[in-house]
């Protein structure tokens, strides 16, 4: 973001969690799928989509692997990632947009939430869960990822 070393130091750290995440859902959806469905995968929209997010995250983390000027690297990354946010409404949205194998929208309804009580307090805590954990592991992967930036910027200049 206007070229901020801290944006890019944030945006390396946080791919490798989120395509982490994001195939742990995809893995996880599979073993709950197959008693539903009776398959590990469907070319379902709300599936495909996710998946197009993962391979998003993957595409991001080998195009900044695969060109050795920092700069340069977090430029070409940079534009991969705003192409690849067109996704995220279709990951978002493809609950109400399409009607597939996937139950539709449960909590966030015009009517209030349809799932019961008894599950909304264990769904709201392990989501503050899961956030804290993401938010969490992210801060610790961009302070290691300003150290790996300290420390190469003071070989240059010892370098000298």
């Amino acid at each position: 973001m206007f070229r901020h070393s801290l944006a890019d130091a944030a945006a390396r750290a946080v791919a490798p969690l989120g395509a982490a995440f994001t195939f742990l859902g995809l893995i996880t959806g599979s073993f709950w799928g197959r008693p539903m469905w009776g398959a590990w995968w469907v070319w379902d929209a709300r599936l495909t989509s996710f998946l197009v997010l993962f391979l998003f995250y993957v595409g991001y983390m080998a195009l900044q692997a695969a060109i050795d000027d920092e700069a340069k690297a977090a430029r070409a990354a940079g534009i991969l990632a705003l192409v690849g946010a067109v996704n995220l409404p279709i990951v978002h949205y493809s609950v109400v947009w399409w009607n597939s194998l996937h139950q539709g929208e449960t909590l966030f309804t015009s009517g209030g939430p349809k799932a019961s009580v008894v599950y909304l307090w264990p769904l709201a805590l392990m989501s503050f869960s899961y956030f804290a954990a993401f938010g969490a592991l992210w801060m610790v992967r961009v302070r290691g990822e300003i150290w790996r930036r300290r420390a190469g910027a003071l070989a240059v200049q010892g370098a000298r």
